[in-house]
């Protein structure tokens, strides 16, 4: 028989005597064919070493869980196991956290409504004629999603380093315009300073195609890149980034206006996602201690 804690049989036992009679042992054992001998051997035989290993490893995963604040899934919360020295395999954290009902939280993306092909004549996806990056400031990826907030939307602009996959900047507004797109857009450049030949890729939004964009990006020697029509996985990063932000953080938070997203967003950008937040594609590092390990 499997081992079970003191508690756990005590509550069997209690199961046991209310549906079998006032003889519960003695009617259990004949009904599935065990001695009432080996049977109180089981009962009073100790946890076996597996089963305490469990226990602990169960109560450290729950701890990290909930430290995530429910963000976590079994990889990485794997990856935070090894980190403090545990020697467990991925396939025992996830059957331990399934066992506890610990599952990450993850949401859909709202996507955004297709544009004029009138605005991306000569926007080519330059991404494809360039090697995979190999360090900061030479790739950075942009992009606009939308967040309901009571019965109005907010649009989230983000800026995000495609090496470090480190959010450089954001900014949230009621109105989704070129005021947005190119205010996120010179705030990451006044915050790293990159040098000329940057690539900076986004998706077709007219936002990020209008003149005054353009001419920003220009004046800094940055080169601009577009999706090609019909493939939102050339800018992934940015579309794993969102997905990760509204099941981690939007999904089931209660939203009372846009001062109050703005607030959480600055907590978890800045405060969880850049400086403590894993990342599988980087060696389950956060961005700030990546880009710390590469200088």
């Amino acid at each position: 028989m499997a081992t079970l804690s003191s508690r756990t049989k005590a509550q069997a036992y209690r199961f046991i005597k209310r549906y079998f009679g006032v003889y519960p042992v003695i009617t259990l054992c004949r009904y599935v064919g065990v001695s009432r001998s080996g049977y109180y051997d089981w009962l009073h035989r100790s946890w076996s070493q597996h089963a305490r290993t469990d226990s602990e490893l169960g109560t450290e995963i729950a701890l990290i869980f909930k430290q995530s604040k429910g963000r976590y899934g079994s990889p990485k919360v794997h990856a935070v196991l090894k980190s403090k020295g545990y020697a467990v395999s991925k396939k025992r954290v996830a059957r331990l956290m399934r066992e506890a009902g610990l599952k990450a939280r993850v949401d859909r993306v709202y996507r955004r409504q297709k544009k004029s092909r009138v605005f991306f004549r000569g926007l080519a996806n330059r991404r494809l004629e360039r090697d995979k990056t190999s360090k900061i400031n030479e790739q950075w990826s942009a992009d606009v999603t939308y967040i309901k907030v009571g019965n109005r939307w907010g649009f989230l602009a983000v800026v995000i380093d495609i090496f470090s996959k480190k959010v450089i900047s954001w900014g949230l507004s009621d109105k989704l315009n070129t005021d947005l797109t190119a205010m996120t857009i010179a705030k990451a450049i006044a915050s790293r300073k990159p040098s000329p030949g940057l690539l900076f890729h986004t998706d077709r939004g007219r936002e990020f195609c209008a003149d005054r964009v353009r001419n920003l990006l220009s004046k800094h020697g940055i080169e601009q890149s577009m999706n090609r029509p019909g493939k939102c996985t050339d800018n992934a990063e940015v579309e794993s980034f969102f997905k990760t932000l509204k099941g981690e953080l939007i999904k089931d938070a209660a939203l009372a206006d846009l001062r109050h997203l703005k607030e959480k967003l600055r907590k978890y950008i800045q405060y969880f996602y850049n400086r403590v937040r894993l990342h599988s594609s980087i060696g389950y590092m956060s961005p700030i201690a990546f880009e710390k390990q590469q200088n």
